[in-house]
């Protein structure tokens, strides 16, 4: 299926989905997951309007960002953050949607150039508890946002999740209703949140359903992914 037809199915789910569950037109952003996808598929995209693009893995990103340095793309990082990449993430990303502890937090607020605008993060919440997945748990969520506040060259703009795989719209809002109250609590508290990046391909209705702000979408835009060479450093 040509890439443009796939980018319009799957806006045209997202403004079916927030005509279904009362959100305003437009209020889900849609973030192209292009990890292992070609600098062409960035490209042709970006000539439909499409802004936002996420990679996983700073060695393939660093290239796609400079083949594609003369549009005026918005690049979020949705991968672990590792130490020793950090400060690169920080200096090429206007997003990382993955941060997941204070150490991270103060590395990538130091390599932060002092040029550039904050960095826009969200903090990553293992929501249903696997101990395969990353992220924080909910309990510690409100520690890390104050350490993360307390950051200049750090904007906390929200929470991000990646729940377990669910079969039906029921048990895939669950994890996400989690989310978003969690999110809710630390609005209460006085944290200026207005980002929930939640949803992917599978679970895009259940995340505009319960509340996201940017959805995640990797396979339902740009197919099945090609298997990932290794990468060597």
């Amino acid at each position: 299926m040509p890439l443009a037809v796939r980018w319009g199915a799957v806006r045209e789910r997202l403004g079916a989905a927030e005509r279904q569950y009362g959100r305003a037109a437009g209020s889900v952003r849609l973030l192209a997951a292009s990890k292992s996808q070609p600098v062409s598929a960035i490209r042709e995209l970006a000539t439909l309007g499409q802004r936002a693009f996420g990679e996983s893995y700073l060695q393939e990103a660093c290239p796609k960002q400079d083949a594609c340095a003369d549009l005026p793309l918005e690049w979020h990082f949705i991968g672990p953050v590792q130490g020793n990449k950090a400060a690169e993430v920080a200096r090429r990303f206007d997003w990382v949607h993955t941060l997941a502890s204070e150490v991270q937090a103060e590395r990538l607020a130091r390599a932060r150039p002092q040029h550039m605008p904050p960095l826009n993060v969200c903090l990553q919440v293992n929501i249903d508890g696997e101990t395969s997945k990353a992220g924080i748990a909910p309990a510690t969520v409100t520690v890390l946002a104050q350490a993360v506040q307390a950051l200049p060259q750090l904007r906390l703009r929200g929470l991000m999740s990646i729940p377990a795989r669910a079969d039906g719209l029921a048990a895939q809002r669950r994890p996400l209703r989690a989310l978003r109250e969690l999110w809710q609590g630390l609005r209460g508290e006085g944290f200026e949140l207005d980002t929930l990046s939640m949803g992917m391909s599978d679970d895009l209705e259940a995340a505009v359903a319960e509340g996201a702000t940017i959805t995640r979408i990797g396979s339902a835009l740009f197919g099945p992914r090609p298997a990932r060479a290794v990468l060597r450093t």
